[in-house]
């Protein structure tokens, strides 16, 4: 699969106020998966991971707190999930993973995105048919047949192992993801994980060059500063 999986936040990084996006969108999201499946994260593995990788994200104990503190009292907004997909620059394909409160905003302001850069916003299933939703799971390492030993002994599905530069990087269904996590965890004693996602990662790519470098950059930052964006997946390469 490659390392198309790391595209993912690679133009939130180029905002100025990178840190305080990062942190509301895991606000928003740690807010929505704790009042919908409690804000025990003992209790609720989604919840549990989703912290987990806050953390790695390095998002403030207080941001995390706040999230769910506010999930426990039981008012407050109601977050539901929208995708859309379409074609960007250099026709590349990509997917906008959304929580809003308010859908017509959102397809406003994400077609507008679109728009400004003479793209394409399609219909549900036009590009997603074309990506593996999966977990991955990434740690420093060098025995993937001790690995992969490891995963198919807690029965666990794997879609593939790759070993590259002493890092291992486990993909799998994301609907394996707490499987994959806790049968490593188990297996590898102070396991760190360097990259630990649920995420769309793409079949195929599509080169992307020129002029058309320049706007999918400026695409993927417009969509990026929309507040009801969380994720943007893409096929570019770049």
């Amino acid at each position: 699969m490659g390392r198309a999986y790391q595209n993912r936040k690679e133009s939130i990084a180029k905002t100025a106020n990178a840190k305080s996006k990062v942190y509301s969108k895991y606000g928003r999201e740690i807010y929505v998966i704790a009042k919908s499946g409690g804000a025990d994260p003992d209790g609720n593995l989604s919840l549990r991971g989703l912290i987990d990788r806050a953390k790695k994200d390095q998002v403030p104990a207080h941001v995390i707190e706040k999230a769910l503190e506010k999930a426990k009292g039981g008012a407050g907004e109601d977050f539901s999930p929208a995708r859309y997909e379409g074609f960007g620059p250099g026709n590349c394909m990509v997917i906008v993973d959304c929580l809003t409160d308010n859908p017509n905003r959102t397809i406003g302001d994400v077609r507008q995105c679109f728009n400004r850069v003479k793209a394409k916003l399609g219909t549900s299933g036009t590009v997603s048919h074309m990506f593996d939703h999966c977990a991955i799971l990434a740690f420093a390492g060098d025995d993937e047949e001790a690995v992969l030993e490891a995963l198919m002994a807690a029965d666990v599905d794997v879609t593939d192992i790759e070993n590259e530069d002493g890092i291992i990087t486990v993909f799998a269904p994301h609907t394996e993801y707490f499987k994959a996590k806790q049968a490593l965890t188990e297996a590898f004693e102070g396991i760190d994980f360097e990259v630990d996602a649920i995420q769309f990662v793409p079949q195929t790519t599509t080169q992307v060059s020129g002029d058309d470098v320049a706007q999918l950059e400026r695409f993927l930052d417009m969509l990026n500063d929309v507040d009801d964006v969380q994720n943007v997946y893409h096929n570019a390469d770049y």
